[in-house]
C-alpha cells in the first residue's frame, strides 16, 4: 500500500525535491584532486603521526556519515571512538598481532557496529509508514537489513574521514565476539569491522596493489 500524505508532507516533499534539485544546478562534479584524495590515490595506512583528532572533527566526519542513504532510512550503523590508552586497553585483546601496534599508534579507532534492532527507531526515521513488522517478524531479514546497511554507512565513515582531510586504516583482524563482549554487552549491537582514524605516516606505506580493470569484474547489460 503506497503511503498517505497529508497537504502538510506534501510541501514538506515539495520543498525537499526543490532544494535537491538546486543543489544538482548549482555545482559542478568534484574536482580531479578531490576524486585522487577519496579514491584514486587514497591509502589504507599502517602507521599513524602524533597528531591528535579532536571532539570537533569526530562530530563533523559523523555529521556527514548520517546523510549518507541506507535503505529505508534504517541508518542501523553505531560507532564507539575510542581515544583514549584505557579503552584501547580493553580493544587490544580482540586483536590480531599484526593490528596491536596499529591501534596502540592511530589517534582514534572507530568500532564499526550495527543494531540489530534497529527497527525499534523506525517510527523516527521512516514516519510515514510503519515498516517495523517487516523486521520485528522477520529476524533474518533484519540481521540481512542491518548488516548490509552498517557496512554501507562504514564505508561511508571511511569516504567521509577523507574529505575532512583524515586518513584510514581499516581493519577486519580481530575476534568479533571479543568485541561485542567487551563493548556491546546487554544491546542488541554487533560489531563489524574497525578502522583507525588519523594522519596516517607515510614512510609505512607499501606499494599499491593491483585492482581489477573494468572488463574483469563488470558488465553492461
Amino acid at each position: 500500500m503506497e503511503p498517505v500524505f497529508t497537504q502538510e508532507q506534501l510541501q514538506i516533499i515539495a520543498a525537499a525535491q526543490q532544494d535537491a534539485k538546486e543543489l544538482r544546478d548549482r555545482y559542478e562534479p568534484l574536482s580531479e584532486d578531490h576524486k585522487d584524495l577519496i579514491f584514486r590515490q587514497a591509502r589504507s595506512q599502517n602507521g599513524w603521526q602524533d597528531k591528535p583528532v579532536s571532539d570537533e572533527q569526530i562530530v563533523a566526519l559523523y555529521d556527514l556519515v548520517k546523510m549518507g542513504s541506507t535503505s529505508m532510512n534504517c541508518c542501523p550503523a553505531r560507532f564507539v571512538f575510542i581515544r583514549t590508552e584505557s579503552e584501547k586497553e580493553r580493544l587490544i585483546p580482540s586483536l590480531a598481532p599484526p593490528n596491536v601496534s596499529k591501534v596502540e599508534e592511530a589517534p582514534v579507532v572507530v568500532i564499526v557496529g550495527y543494531d540489530q534492532a534497529f527497527f525499534e527507531h523506525m517510527p523516527k526515521l521512516f514516519p510515514h509508514k510503519d515498516v517495523r513488522p517487516l523486521f520485528e517478524n522477520d529476524p533474518e531479514n533484519a540481521e540481512l537489513t542491518a548488516f548490509r546497511n552498517g557496512t554501507l554507512q562504514g564505508a561511508y565513515l571511511m569516504m567521509a574521514a577523507r574529505a575532512l582531510g583524515l586518513d584510514c586504516g581499516p581493519l577486519s583482524g580481530f575476534s568479533n565476539d571479543l568485541v561485542d563482549q567487551a563493548f556491546f554487552s546487554g544491546t542488541k549491537i554487533k560489531s563489524n569491522f574497525l578502522c583507525c582514524l588519523g594522519y596516517g605516516n607515510y614512510k609505512k606505506l607499501f606499494q599499491r596493489l593491483p585492482r581489477f580493470e573494468f572488463e574483469e569484474v563488470c558488465r553492461i547489460l
